[in-house]
């Protein structure tokens, strides 16, 4: 190893606190009239003053998760109240569904577009109410739960805003999502009803999604659950299979699923080796599992900061659980790669778009109020997935320190 767990843990921990946060308190929340700013340069410039409720969401997570995981400073307490009562006054429309975007005063100027909303909205408000006790928040966790359970029964009857949804499939991200999150109301409600309906979505992951005769997790299957030869059917998004691998490892890990949870480490590994560039390094944002051209996936050869700080924490919650080699390989590898590519140090944040080549790319443009996102491509800035990776991998490392 490069760095013992303790020195890696001090590394990333340092990342966090010194580098990523600081942009975050500093050009993003906004304190005056709440919320977050979506859509920023890597400089902090504000390419608009508009909110985007997926930014919002997991906002709230990040905040709540720095005093519940890191270190308990007022600064971050104020930011996670400052994000529940904006999210708390102005997320939902007056049909309890989570809008998609708001004008800076929380106006909405796009409704309802995502159920991927009501998960990142149950993510951030379980993790909300274990950082503060407000009653208030859980209550609104149970009535997304409760709106998000009925869209699901009725498939066709929402929108999945970024990523449209293929006619006659089923999409991974779904189980993704909410195993996860039903999973933690579930815990932090005490609720086993709506724990198992969390466990139940993660083994569909595992036994659907996942397919062990070839060794890949596809994004899509058939409504029966079968494969589809086409484009679709044959997309892999590596860091999406990673994200919802340690998801799993984490889930079946807290109720006892040793079983479980090692099928899903073992499992990460096709992730890795399927979806690593062997001209360039690093991780491709899309793949087709034949090998053929063009990908299914827009933008598929990007190499985008997500599915890398997906990949740190990942590689090691599946060495914790299995202790096999390939596990810290992968790590250092992922570690290095974008250690070197993506952070911006005179600004604390990490770049978000690389070419295959590892070029940054300049962002998408934002769209006008009226005008729906340009769908993959994201313009969308938030606190999320690097601070995220950063929080567990450090979570991680103090469990494997001791």
């Amino acid at each position: 190893m490069k760095m013992g767990f303790a020195e890696l843990r001090d590394f990333l921990r340092n990342h966090l606190v010194n580098n990523v946060m600081p942009f975050w308190m500093k050009h993003g929340v906004d304190f005056d009239k709440g919320g977050l700013f979506s859509y920023l340069t890597d400089e902090g410039t504000k390419r608009s003053r508009n909110k985007h409720m997926l930014s919002n969401t997991r906002a709230l997570w990040t905040s709540s998760a720095l005093v519940n995981r890191i270190e308990d400073r007022e600064q971050w307490r104020r930011a996670a109240r400052n994000q529940f009562d904006f999210l708390r006054r102005h997320g939902r429309n007056e049909n309890g569904d989570w809008v998609f975007i708001t004008d800076e005063d929380g106006n909405a100027l796009q409704g309802a577009k995502s159920i991927i909303i009501d998960a990142f909205a149950l993510c951030g408000l379980v993790e909300y109410f274990q950082m503060s006790g407000d009653t208030e928040a859980i209550d609104l966790a149970f009535r997304t739960y409760r709106t998000a359970q009925d869209k699901l029964a009725r498939p066709g009857s929402y929108e999945t805003a970024p990523y449209p949804t293929p006619e006659g499939m089923r999409p991974q991200r779904e189980s993704m999502q909410f195993s996860l999150m039903f999973a933690e109301l579930g815990h932090a409600a005490d609720d086993d009803d709506i724990l198992e309906e969390g466990l139940k979505r993660g083994r569909d992951v595992l036994d659907n999604f996942y397919r062990p005769d070839r060794d890949v997790l596809v994004e899509y299957v058939n409504n029966d659950n079968t494969l589809r030869d086409s484009p679709e059917g044959r997309a892999m998004v590596p860091g999406h299979g990673i994200e919802t691998l340690w998801f799993q490892i984490h889930t079946f890990t807290k109720v006892g699923d040793v079983e479980r949870a090692r099928q899903a480490a073992r499992a990460m590994r096709c992730c890795f080796e399927k979806g690593w560039d062997p001209k360039y390094g690093g991780l491709f944002l899309g793949i087709d599992i034949d090998g053929k051209e063009p990908p299914y996936w827009q933008f598929a050869e990007y190499k985008r900061w997500w599915p890398h700080t997906e990949a740190l924490c990942g590689a090691l919650l599946a060495y914790e659980q299995i202790e096999e080699d390939w596990c810290l390989n992968w790590y250092w590898k992922a570690h290095d790669w974008s250690f070197e590519h993506f952070p911006v140090p005179e600004h604390g944040e990490w770049t978000q778009n690389l070419t295959r080549e590892g070029v940054k790319i300049a962002p998408a443009p934002v769209p006008s109020d009226d005008e729906d996102e340009i769908l993959k491509a994201f313009p969308i800035k938030d606190p999320f997935h690097l601070a995220r990776g950063l929080i567990v991998s450090i979570e991680v490392l103090n469990r494997l320190g001791e």
